[in-house]
């Protein structure tokens, strides 16, 4: 909690020093965004899962441009109402065990903290903490941005939402396509898991990140307009060198490719993505990690050797019928008046399989096949304010006690 308190201080300061300077040349901007949502569940395996208030995210982006060719960017994430836990291993003290130091529910973390180098629209670079650019939520995270009051669950079972990890990364533009390639850490196997595949893997429970095994991703996107984009991510790295122990003699490289897309054009709007991902040993790995210190606090479940989650998303503005009507008498078009507001109804399906295939005497366990049909209305007040409701019907590959439904309320905001 303390680094995170020194560095809003930092940018206080920033800003206070830099009045003057903002006032003639305005290097100093900020943005961000928040979620805020209620649920209430009706799941046949948790049958008394009581009804919750999440104060999901505020983030606050400060940026700097130092000259015409450098930048400083930065994004720090407030989640589930502030702070949380830190974790240390020390091999020389505590007999070789976890330490575990708890203030509070939620968590402060700094999504992004590097330096922009902008040579020309081809080339730049971009060094420190950076976004990882798989799938969609990578690079269309804020509220406005998909339809439920969560980010979709096809994408956010299988791969971390939002993604950040330290490296370096070239990118640039080429007429309609515009790329990415990075080399980051990699991700820690012990957080691996059935019911999340390779999420927890995200290296956030300690304060250093280990970086023994670099990991490699890239992005292909075809932009034909700012509102229609259709591409493709990939990454690859070893996770066993990341561990917190030398407790492996093996490999586990993770590979993982996503097929992208959104077509946001007058009143219609589509999303969709197709992701797939493999695991090396993960057998071997769902062993050891059987035997992982219970201060550790990782699942310790079965791992599949590979994960596949697709989903597609629709929605349409009811209004724009009565705008139509208004064009004609008034001579002009009011969809694109900013103060126009904006309601969106859509449907959402989704299909995730964490234990798509498994390796030796692991069992593939159904309870992890899911496919939900989601509805809902999205109510846009203004462009930086979005109030939404949805109703989810998720079904669960298993014969008995597979209904999960979820009625879910909430808004986010953007500016």
């Amino acid at each position: 909690m303390k680094k995170q308190l020194i560095f809003l201080a930092i940018w206080g300061m920033c800003i206070l020093l830099n009045v003057s300077a903002i006032a003639e040349s305005n290097p100093f901007s900020v943005s961000g965004y928040g979620v805020i949502h209620y649920s209430h569940f009706d799941w046949e395996l948790d049958p008394g899962r009581r009804a919750a208030i999440d104060v999901e995210r505020l983030v606050i982006a400060p940026k700097y441009r130092i000259n015409d060719t450098i930048r400083l960017e930065s994004e720090l994430e407030f989640e589930h109402g502030g702070t949380g836990s830190t974790m240390e291993f020390d091999k020389f003290e505590e007999f070789g065990e976890f330490e575990t130091e708890i203030e509070k529910g939620g968590e402060v973390i700094v999504e992004k903290l590097a330096v922009v180098f902008s040579f020309q629209p081809s080339l730049n670079l971009r060094v420190g903490h950076i976004i990882v650019p798989v799938g969609l939520v990578a690079k269309r995270h804020r509220p406005q941005h998909y339809f439920t009051t969560t980010r979709p669950e096809a994408e956010a079972h299988l791969i971390p939402t939002i993604w950040h990890e330290t490296g370096v990364e070239i990118f640039g533009s080429l007429g309609s396509l515009n790329y990415q390639a990075q080399i980051v850490n990699g991700l820690d196997s012990t957080g691996f898991s059935s019911r999340h595949w390779i999420v927890r893997g995200h290296q956030l429970r300690f304060e250093t990140v280990n970086a023994e095994a670099p990991a490699f991703v890239g992005r292909l996107d075809c932009a034909f307009n700012e509102k229609a984009t259709v591409g493709i991510s990939g990454y690859y790295g070893d996770t066993a060198a990341n561990r917190p122990k030398p407790d492996v003699d093996f490999d586990a490289h993770v590979g993982i490719v996503s097929v992208h897309g959104f077509y946001e054009v007058n009143a219609v709007k589509v999303r969709g993505l197709f992701l797939w991902g493999t695991l090396e040993n993960a057998d071997l790995l769902s062993k050891v990690n059987r035997t992982l210190s219970n201060n550790l606090n990782v699942k310790r479940t079965p791992i599949g050797s590979s994960a596949l989650g697709w989903y597609i998303e629709a929605g349409y503005d009811i209004l724009s019928f009565f705008r139509q009507q208004n064009k004609g008498a008034e001579h002009r078009d009011l969809k694109d008046t900013p103060s126009d507001k904006v309601l969106d109804v859509f449907a959402r399906y989704d299909f995730y399989d964490t234990m798509a295939s498994v390796e030796g005497i692991i069992f593939d366990n159904p309870r992890w096949e899911r496919t939900a049909w989601t509805f809902g209305i999205n109510y846009h007040a203004h462009p930086q304010l979005v109030f939404k409701s949805h109703y989810s019907l998720r079904r669960l590959a298993t014969k008995d006690k597979n209904r999960e439904n979820t009625f879910a309320l909430g808004f986010g905001f953007q500016y």
